[in-house]
Formats: structure tokens, C-alpha cells, sequence
């Protein structure tokens, strides 16, 4: 019986066996992609390198790349191709806006830190959220002063643990949580000790990675990849290094990050060409006639 009411067909003690053991195989790959899904990789290794034209954040859901840049979104598919783009992406905000940072993608939509900033001060802090299909603008999440942040330069989605996570470039020593069902702030983490510049986050299973301008690159010094446990019950967790990005064309400057869970990969991006004070461009590196933005893709090493 097959427990509905209808007759199995017959089948012989060898062919059940079978069965079984493909059954358990099944199984026993589901409970193991689970469980690495939980693991921090142990390496990046680099795949492929595309240009595109933002220049602040990225995220993917498995099908397409979006891209921000400081007033624009765009979406490409992952072989580089652009499909789409809003080159006016802050005309529509509730509070006036002119920085778009690192973003996160979550059931169709866009998540974005947004703020007005200049010359390394930020003013009007909001999470504005985007339909991804059309990258237009669609509602606002308030920041909230109490929490103490004064800047806003990456955002991730954390379905697991019903959060939205914020980084602050300014005063990197705290990560500022929202809870993603309500929009309401739920709290901050201490970082020990805090990743210098932080430019972009992401989760991937039970941490946050953080990308930090944290080489100079005046003198050709790498930027660097943090983690950091996602605690949500904890004032405070300790940061880990995760990884030295040394396969950069040139140091420059780093930004965002995501995930593609699907192909188990990071995916990076990062300007090379301009000179940067206080988080402003200002100039050009000789032999550069403009900046250059790069996704970097890196094959997760279990």
C-alpha cells in the first residue's frame, strides 16, 4: 500500500534495495548542502571579473546581478549583459537623498541604505526599498536616531533571523539591526575589534561578511574581507579576518558584496582609477582617463 489507498506496484527485494539507497543518497545531500550552507568557507577562489557601471553596491537572487551607483540602479544578467537601469533612483524618496550604498535582494525586491552625504558626514538616514522587476522606487523604512548611527554605507537581508542589517562607514563599531517584518530597530551589535571603512555586508548562513577600505591605496595596500557571527540575543561578537583581496587589477577601492547561494559563489565589487578622501572622488591615478567599476567573482571553497 502506498498510504493512500492504492496498491504498490510489485517490485523485487533488489529493486526495493535500490530504491532505498537512492532515497538515502537524496537525503543524506539535502541534510550535507544544509549544513555547508551554515559553514564559513574556508577560501575564495576568483572565477571571472565583469565591468559594469555602478559603483557603490551589489546583490544578486541567483538570476540577475543589481548593481547601485550613488543615484542609480542597474540590473544585469550574469554574463555581464545590462537589462535594465534608473539613473534616478533617489528622485522619488520621501527625504532628500544623494547616496545609494551597498544593497540586498529579498522576494522581488531591493533593499537599499540610502542617506544624503558630503565630504565624510551623512544627514537623513533611510532603507528605501525598490521592485526589483522595474527598479522603481516603492516605500521607505525611518531610521532611528537613538540608535546612535550616523551613516549608512551597506545593507543586508537576513530572512533567517527576520533582520535587516546596516553598516556605518563613519563609526564602523556597531552593525544597526531592523527587524525585516516590521521595519522597527531591534538593536545593535558590537564589533570586536570594529573592520576599519566598511563598505558592504552580506549574510551568508549564520554570519555577516563585511568588505572594509581598509588598504591604502596610495600604497598599493589590499583591502579586506571580514565575518563576523550574526548575533541577535549578544550586545557584542567577535570579528574574524576572512579574506585579503589581492587578486584586484589594481587597489583601488572596495564596496559591495552578495552571495549567489545557488552557485556558491561571493560576488565583489570594486572601483579602481579614482582617487578617494573622506569618501569622495577626487582625481584620477596616472595612466587612468576614467573610473573602473568590476564585479569580482570567487567560487566559494567549502
Amino acid at each position: 500500500d502506498d498510504g493512500r489507498g492504492y496498491p504498490s506496484p510489485d517490485l523485487s527485494g533488489e529493486e526495493i534495495l535500490l530504491l532505498r539507497t537512492r532515497l538515502l543518497a537524496l537525503l543524506l545531500t539535502s541534510l550535507c548542502a544544509g549544513a555547508l550552507a551554515q559553514t564559513p568557507p574556508e577560501g575564495f577562489q576568483l572565477l571571472r571579473i565583469l565591468e559594469v557601471e555602478g559603483r557603490q553596491g551589489v546583490a544578486t537572487d541567483g538570476e540577475h546581478y543589481y548593481v547601485s551607483s550613488s543615484t542609480a540602479l542597474y540590473r544585469y544578467n550574469k554574463q555581464g549583459k545590462l537589462l535594465l537601469s534608473n539613473t534616478d533612483a533617489v528622485e522619488d524618496l520621501p527625504v532628500a537623498a544623494n547616496h545609494i550604498g551597498d544593497i540586498s535582494v529579498h522576494a522581488g525586491e531591493i533593499y537599499a541604505g540610502v542617506e544624503f552625504f558630503e565630504d565624510g558626514r551623512s544627514r537623513d538616514i533611510q532603507i528605501a526599498i525598490y521592485d526589483a522587476a522595474t527598479l522603481q522606487y516603492k516605500r521607505a523604512i525611518p531610521w532611528e536616531p537613538a540608535s546612535g548611527q550616523v551613516e549608512v554605507s551597506a545593507i543586508t537581508v537576513d530572512v533567517e533571523r527576520d533582520s535587516i542589517w546596516m553598516t556605518d562607514w563613519v563609526n564602523g563599531s556597531y552593525l544597526y539591526r531592523y527587524q525585516l517584518s516590521s521595519g522597527n530597530y531591534a538593536g545593535k551589535l558590537h564589533l570586536r575589534p570594529p573592520p576599519q571603512w566598511q563598505q558592504g555586508i552580506a549574510v551568508y548562513g549564520d554570519h555577516l561578511y563585511i568588505t572594509a577600505d581598509d588598504g591604502d591605496a596610495e600604497y598599493d595596500e589590499a583591502d579586506n574581507l571580514w565575518r563576523v557571527a550574526a548575533e541577535t540575543d549578544a550586545s557584542a561578537a567577535y570579528v574574524h579576518h576572512a579574506h585579503e583581496f589581492t587578486e584586484f587589477k589594481r587597489t583601488g577601492e572596495i564596496e559591495g558584496l552578495d552571495f549567489d547561494v545557488k552557485a556558491g559563489e561571493m560576488v565583489v565589487l570594486a572601483n579602481r582609477g579614482k582617487r578617494i578622501v573622506l569618501g569622495m572622488p577626487k582625481g584620477l591615478y596616472p595612466g587612468y582617463d576614467r573610473e573602473i567599476h568590476e564585479l569580482y567573482i570567487y567560487k566559494l571553497v567549502p
